[in-house]
């Protein structure tokens, strides 16, 4: 799941990487909104949240929601220079350490923020998430050149409108419309289900909710890490 890059990935194996990390990414989302009312995978909105405080004279409002994106991005360029370096080094077990990389960042966090009050962390937290929201969407697109993207939910739409509507072509466009609408509806499934889960999760475990997320991760992370090596 974590190994093959590109061509050599199954359908399957982009179906299991789409359903669980989206599954996570939906979590952490929602658990951010909660806690601080910011979408932190939601570039989109805070891109347009932006727009507006600037156009208000918001302008630390708006400065605010712009060092979300940044951090998003922050993220992405992170985890990919990382896994450009363990290219060269030929390092096949690069994108399942990224991805544990990701579960430290939020294990350290999680402890940190529920040891202390929300209320003081609050900045800190749509920060971090933002950026291990942007490292795990850049893992998974170069992984799958680019048909699995985790916190993408707007192209995943839109990949749905497009592949319904290829479904009245050819035999040949619905057999690979059949394709993207499992993995692109499996994907917005999932960070809906992710969405609800880490919802019901923040009220029974509060801030150790992050913690748990790392965990989920580093199980994902650490058996393919090991499986890698051994290959």
């Amino acid at each position: 799941m974590l190994i093959n890059v590109g061509d050599a990935r199954t359908s399957n194996i982009d179906l299991v990487l789409a359903g669980l990390l989206s599954s996570i990414a939906g979590a952490l989302n929602a658990v951010g909104f909660l806690i601080a009312g910011s979408f932190t995978a939601n570039m989109t909105g805070n891109i347009s949240e932006f727009a507006e405080h600037i156009a208000n004279g918001a302008i630390p409002l708006a400065l605010s929601f712009l060092g979300l994106v940044v951090a998003f991005i922050c993220g992405a360029s992170i985890a990919a220079l990382a896994i450009q370096a363990g290219r060269k080094r030929q390092l096949p077990s690069v994108y399942a350490l990224a991805i544990a990389g990701e579960a430290i960042i939020l294990l350290l966090f999680g402890t940190a923020l529920a040891m202390s009050s929300a209320a003081e962390t609050e900045t800190f937290l749509v920060i971090v998430l933002s950026f291990v929201m942007g490292l795990q969407n850049a893992v998974t697109t170069m992984i799958s050149r680019a048909r699995v993207r985790t916190t993408h939910v707007s192209g995943m739409a839109t990949d749905i409108g497009i592949g319904l509507a290829a479904l009245v072509g050819g035999e040949r466009s619905r057999s690979d419309a059949a394709s993207n609408l499992r993995l692109h509806g499996l994907t917005l499934a999932s960070f809906a289900f992710g969405g609800f889960c880490g919802a019901l999760s923040f009220q029974i475990f509060g801030n150790w909710v992050f913690a748990l997320a790392a965990a989920l991760l580093l199980l994902i992370a650490v058996p393919e890490t090991l499986r890698a090596h051994r290959s």
